[in-house]
């Protein structure tokens, strides 16, 4: 498949596509003139790719998934993973619940709310954790 077949089925762009590959997450098996050739079994690999991006994965994290011998997945990296997300579920479904009651709320100002205050520590602490978290 050339890489515009691939872009096409795939969804995402060539440019995409060969940046995967610069970073080593796909690999073409050949050209055509100038055009990069692939496996069929890249379609599936994106697929891994994407899935792996959609829970949070970097593509570092990604790339160490793929070995020589097709991929392995780090079942206790899944298990870390997935910690993560259920935290992020219940910080977005407090913050969720807080801007219907925000909405609804009787209050002449939303500083007056104890809800929508609730939300903006929330809102502030997961700034201060994501701040922190780039300095490392």
């Amino acid at each position: 498949m050339d890489i515009g077949e691939v872009a096409k089925k795939s969804g995402l762009p060539a440019s995409t596509l060969r940046f995967y590959e610069e970073k080593g997450l796909i690999k073409s098996s050949g050209r055509l003139g100038l055009r990069r050739l692939f496996d069929s079994g890249i379609l599936e690999r994106l697929a891994l790719i994407s899935l792996g991006r959609n829970v949070g994965f970097s593509l570092d994290e990604i790339g160490l998934m793929f070995t020589s011998k097709g991929p392995e997945i780090d079942r206790e990296l899944l298990l870390t993973k997935a910690d993560e997300l259920d935290k992020k579920i219940k910080e977005l479904t407090a913050m969720r619940e807080g801007l219907h009651h925000a909405a609804a709320c009787k209050a002449s100002s939303h500083f007056e709310c104890p809800k929508f205050l609730r939300i903006l520590n929330i809102a502030g602490k997961n700034r201060l954790r994501k701040s922190n978290k780039l300095k490392k």
